[in-house]
């Protein structure tokens, strides 16, 4: 069944936001059902993702220096300088820009380890690099945020309980799966549910497209824009993962690794941040909408990369 469910990702995620945007433009009052749901949707989604992340094998992260700089290197610096560069392409809305520098900034940490074993890539790297991209994210984010949007930041005004419950639907989660992983049976419960995550993502991407559809109106004149912009993402992390694998003389496989690292991005993550920024308006869409056309570019990946390294 996981198989299954990894297999048929692309169109079950793009169903589960027709559908739900087809409800929710259908019948509005479906829309607050979808908001009501969405955050405990998240939380589970995010506890079974992080059950997969083997926290436990970060002190290996530094064996490998060469790798492992490269990786903090792309992700964390000049994947940054490139989306920084991006948001000028985007007309002044902040909701919008907001929405793309969210998504685009914070490495992934579920479909990386899947499409690096697709992808030929060296899985035990991507193992440990995991935990590592996962950590650093969580405390960049908030740095990148400011310098790039700075003063700016200031016409958002979250409401503080809104706020804290999207910090504990990513914080409970993430201690929850750490605490699971050092009992006995953590690692059989991880492996049994090792495929959940993806019809739990497209639950969330239902009830996003669900509880947000009275935006889509907005959204439509930035799609092919945002869609250019994405793509534009992926081709130029695909050149940096080539540069830097050159610079730091990666072998083959860790190259590959590095590639789907730097390519996908963790859009769930930052999903609960936007969701909590009543002004942030378009950013959840946005975030979403990234999600698709990542899936669709790493299936291009899985052709170009194991070639090109």
């Amino acid at each position: 069944m996981g198989r299954l469910w990894e297999r048929y990702q692309l169109p079950l995620y793009l169903g589960a936001a027709w559908l739900g945007a087809g409800l929710g433009l259908c019948f509005p009052g479906l829309a607050s059902w979808g908001k009501s749901f969405l955050w405990p949707a998240l939380a589970v989604l995010l506890l079974f993702t992080f059950l997969q992340v083997p926290f436990r094998t970060l002190r290996q992260a530094f064996r490998d220096r060469a790798f492992f700089l490269a990786g903090v290197v792309g992700n964390f610096l000049l994947v940054p300088l490139l989306v920084y560069g991006l948001l000028h392409l985007l007309p002044p809305d902040l909701g919008l820009r907001l929405g793309v520098a969210l998504v685009l900034l914070v490495p992934c940490t579920d479909w990386f380890l899947a499409f690096s074993h697709l992808g030929r890539g060296d899985m035990a790297k991507a193992l440990v690099l995991t935990p590592l991209n996962l950590l650093l994210q969580l405390a960049l984010l908030p740095l990148y945020l400011l310098l790039f949007f700075g003063e700016a930041l200031w016409a958002y005004h979250p409401d503080p309980a809104t706020l804290v419950g999207a910090g504990l639907v990513v914080l409970l989660p993430l201690f929850l799966a750490f605490s699971l992983q050092g009992r006995p049976w953590g690692k059989a419960l991880a492996s049994r549910t090792a495929s959940w995550p993806v019809p739990l993502l497209a639950l969330v991407v239902f009830l996003v497209a669900l509880g947000h559809a009275g935006l889509l109106a907005g959204l439509w004149g930035y799609l092919f824009l945002l869609l250019g912009v994405f793509l534009l993402y992926l081709a130029l992390a695909l050149g940096l993962s080539l540069f830097l694998a050159r610079a730091f003389r990666l072998p083959a496989k860790a190259g590959r690794t590095l590639a789907f690292s730097l390519g996908t991005r963790n859009s769930f993550l930052v999903l609960p941040l936007s969701l909590a920024v009543p002004e942030a308006g378009l950013a959840p869409l946005v975030i979403v909408f990234q999600s698709l056309v990542e899936l669709l570019g790493m299936v291009l990946f899985l052709r170009l990369v194991p070639r090109l390294f």
